[in-house]
């Protein structure tokens, strides 16, 4: 009743306080574990509708352990017991990765999204709409996640979904597919791209960094500069602040001495003469040179068949 007046706080306040037994099978209070979960599932969902983001992390996480400590089937591919049970597990993983995306830990929240879009992909447990859009979400969590190898990682996993290019048909996600595709392949985003991409965020996904950036400024403009370094050894920060289109010369310096002293970018600044120089990393150096190598190879393979094949007429 209180659900239906809309009152979350109070009715996740009240299910978290009731007295559940969980040994004692002859006490009054005792409910088995699957009905415990379902009240801490329950309570998490009232709380993220108030955007009460800390306590819903919490009573999710209460659920998480009821699951572990019970063994109850979270998996697709397990024996399904009852429709009671897919129904549960699937409100407890879509919980969870509302709960990681509400509290801004976009990466495992990513994750979560994208392991729900797959995971039922060939079941009927949920509406292929619905999965579309859990790839979506799990597109919009790995863009804004913060720059890594495990990021670049997640960023694959989503590029190689032979579903992304569906998401151009949903105006929600118009413009993920293609920021997407240019931050995995290591290409420039565009001002207006990320600015139709962040029109799509939620509010929690807007918020502004102390550096004045919102989240994705600030994850785009990171991209970009990594991107710049696949092109340019060395650049001025005029220049630089141009190309990456969402900041000044200032701003760019800052970042990118960020990215320096924190390890997810090699290379020096000029203050004097303005000029930011990127160092390529040894492994990077020779990845691109057995890559070369690996071309003329190729290259001279093919010139001797086609000799051969003139030669032999």
């Amino acid at each position: 009743k209180l659900n239906d007046n809309e009152d979350y706080s109070t009715a996740a306040r009240m299910l978290a306080g009731l007295r559940m037994e969980e040994n004692d099978e002859g006490s009054v209070y005792y409910m088995p574990p699957i009905e415990r979960c379902d009240v801490f599932v329950k309570v998490a969902e009232c709380y993220l509708e108030e955007d009460l983001t800390v306590e819903a992390e919490g009573a999710v996480t209460k659920a998480g352990t009821i699951i572990e400590a019970t063994g109850i089937s979270i998996s697709a591919e397990n024996e399904v017991k009852d429709e009671r049970t897919v129904t549960l597990m699937l409100r407890y993983k879509s919980t969870y990765a509302r709960v990681l995306d509400a509290n801004r830990k976009f990466l495992p929240a990513a994750m979560k999204y994208h392991d729900l879009s797959t995971a039922y992909l060939h079941t009927d447990a949920i509406d292929a709409d619905d999965l579309l859009s859990m790839l979506g979400r799990a597109v919009t969590c790995a863009i804004l996640s913060p720059n890594s190898a495990q990021r670049q990682r997640v960023l694959g996993l989503v590029y190689k979904d032979e579903r992304l290019s569906q998401l151009d048909a949903i105006p929600e996600f118009q413009s993920h597919s293609a920021v997407l595709t240019k931050m995995y392949l290591n290409r420039i985003v565009q001002k207006r791209e990320l600015e139709q991409f962040e029109s799509s965020l939620a509010d929690h996904q807007k918020a502004i960094m102390a550096d004045g950036l919102t989240i994705v400024e600030r994850g785009v403009l990171e991209h970009n500069m990594v991107a710049v370094s696949h092109l340019y050894t060395s650049i001025y920060f005029t220049q630089l602040g141009e190309l990456l289109g969402v900041v000044d010369a200032m701003k760019a310096e800052k970042v990118a001495a960020k990215m320096i002293s924190d390890g997810s970018m090699s290379g020096s600044i000029d203050e004097v003469e303005g000029i930011l120089r990127f160092h390529p990393s040894k492994a990077k150096v020779e990845s691109t040179l057995l890559h070369w190598d690996e071309t003329i190879t190729s290259f001279c393979m093919q010139l001797n068949k086609v000799t051969d094949v003139v030669r032999a007429s």
